[in-house]
């Protein structure tokens, strides 16, 4: 399994096929599941040596085709052929023989095991019938250095980093020398230093005459690597083109299927006292000495690189991490936060940024997660008040437009925006002072965002108080109306003039 030979040479003038058939051809795929047809007819080709986005809104069947090509679903109907000869891919051991390597976007990797171990699991180096640890250590150690990040290689990977263990994810692809690689939000978790080393070793990759197929929610890594974009929307391709003859409004109107007036809407609202008052916090080295003021009707940005401590701030603030010192008050009232339970009872609600792990039970209903914080609300000598919870339910279902044949279907069914969705619909019942928002837009499409945004200054329109954590400076810069920018679990730089200010500003605060 070496890495010194590449599937194309890197000199070689021209690294797409030259019979002039596809790599990838997908025609006719037809996918249902009970109550939803998520792909209807769709068409699809992949070229060797070319970036393939696949964009869309969430639910428009962008991850089922993905699981479809990995071997993870099988078609109801259509064919998938491989240079032009139709393959049946049952599973994703043949997918992988037949040279497709799926990243996916949650990680699969086994906590307990170091990065060498998960890149190679179950296609282990052997020598005269023993592991050839050292082997497979430095092939790893090559990779990692041809992608030029580095990862401790000796570690159980639960105490990477969330970058580092996608560096992981992405090795584990890499290393076993697949033609056609599908990237499902590969930077969802990366540093913009990051994404740009992953796009230099994608660009390598497609010299080699790889075809990579790429899903991003990130317009603007679209039309940095992209060479063409296919857009599906309800299940159906609605668009087929080279990156260079579509705009940025276009894209977006070809997904949501309607125009966008503003990607970030405008709002007047005047601003009030002081609501949330965190003063002094600490604990450890990951929050030193962080305080602050989130105003009513008021979007105040947490931001900075990944590790500044923006995650571990607000996690004290809700009680779901003791505080070493510090004093958080609500309204001028002083709060005793030892628990979740004790935040929520005060009026603070917290929209993690792993809804997955944190922020859902994935194999309860809609209704259960729904109903978990707001449980004594709907209570009544001790039995839940079902209607009353319905009720709610289909209140903020309409109001949120989100996605579902019934709500009493497993929440891991739906797509990434609309389990946000059932997120943000548990803290409308229960009708918070204060949201801190944890990445609310991480992997989801355009469209849900705008209706994320709208939302936000809805409730702040309404006196609330919003802190927001984001990754994306262009989020930050379009929607707050405060920016604390955070490095070494410090706040390091207030701004407060968001018209004017720029990226490469905040960028200046986040490296301080």
């Amino acid at each position: 399994m070496s890495l010194s030979s590449p599937p194309v040479s890197p000199s070689s003038p021209n690294p797409r096929n030259s019979t002039n058939r596809p790599l990838l051809s997908l025609s006719g795929i037809e996918k249902s599941f009970p109550g939803v047809r998520t792909l209807r007819g769709v068409d699809l080709r992949l070229e060797a040596g070319e970036i393939l986005a696949v964009l869309g809104e969430n639910g428009a069947g962008k991850s089922t085709l993905m699981k479809i090509i990995g071997g993870a679903e099988a078609a109801d109907a259509g064919t998938l052929a491989i240079d032009g000869m139709a393959r049946v891919v049952r599973s994703p051991q043949e997918a992988r023989a037949a040279g497709v390597a799926v990243i996916h976007q949650e990680f699969h990797l086994i906590p307990a095991l170091t990065a060498v171990e998960n890149i190679f699991l179950g296609q282990e180096e052997t020598s005269g019938g023993f592991l050839a640890r050292r082997r497979e250590r430095e092939q790893a150690s090559a990779l990692f250095q041809r992608m030029g990040v580095d990862v401790d290689l000796d570690v159980p990977c639960r105490l990477l980093s969330t970058a580092q263990q996608q560096l992981v994810e992405i090795a584990k692809a890499l290393i076993h020398r697949a033609r056609i690689l599908v990237m499902d939000e590969p930077t969802a978790a990366l540093t913009s230093h990051e994404v740009e080393k992953l796009f230099v070793l994608m660009r390598e990759l497609r010299a080699q005459g790889l075809g990579i197929l790429y899903i991003s929610h990130r317009l603007e890594e679209v039309f940095t690597i992209a060479d063409r974009v296919t857009i599906l929307r309800d299940g159906v391709p609605v668009c087929d083109r080279s990156i260079g003859a579509i705009t940025r409004d276009e894209m977006i109107e070809r997904m949501v299927g309607r125009p966008l007036d503003q990607e970030f809407p405008s709002r007047r609202v005047t601003r009030g006292g002081p609501r949330l008052e965190v003063l002094g916090l600490r604990r450890g080295t990951a929050v030193r000495d962080v305080s602050f003021r989130a105003h009513r009707g008021e979007i105040l940005a947490l931001t900075g690189l990944v590790g500044a401590g923006r995650t571990e701030t607000v996690r004290l603030v809700f009680g779901a991490d003791p505080k070493d010192a510090g004093e958080i008050r609500l309204d001028g009232r002083v709060l005793d936060i030892r628990s979740p339970r004790d935040a929520i009872d005060a009026g603070i609600g917290l929209l993690t940024e792993d809804r997955k792990l944190q922020g859902l039970v994935l194999r309860h209903s809609i209704r259960e997660n729904f109903g978990l914080p707001n449980l004594r609300r709907w209570c009544r000598r001790g039995v839940v008040q079902h209607g009353r919870e319905r009720s709610e339910l289909d209140r903020c279902i309409a109001a949120l437009r989100i996605r579902l044949a019934d709500p009493e279907m497993r929440v891991g069914h739906l797509s990434g925006g609309n389990q946000q969705k059932v997120v943000l619909a548990k803290w409308l019942a229960h009708d918070c002072e204060v949201l801190i928002f944890d990445e609310p837009t991480r992997g989801i499409d355009v469209g849900a965002k705008h209706e994320i945004y709208l939302l936000m200054n809805e409730l702040v329109a309404v006196g609330k108080s919003i802190v927001v954590i984001s990754s994306e400076l262009p989020e930050v810069l379009g929607m707050a109306d405060r920016i604390l920018v955070m490095h070494g679990g410090r706040i390091t730089g207030e701004i407060t003039d968001v018209a004017r200010a720029t990226q490469e500003q905040i960028l200046r605060l986040a490296h301080a």
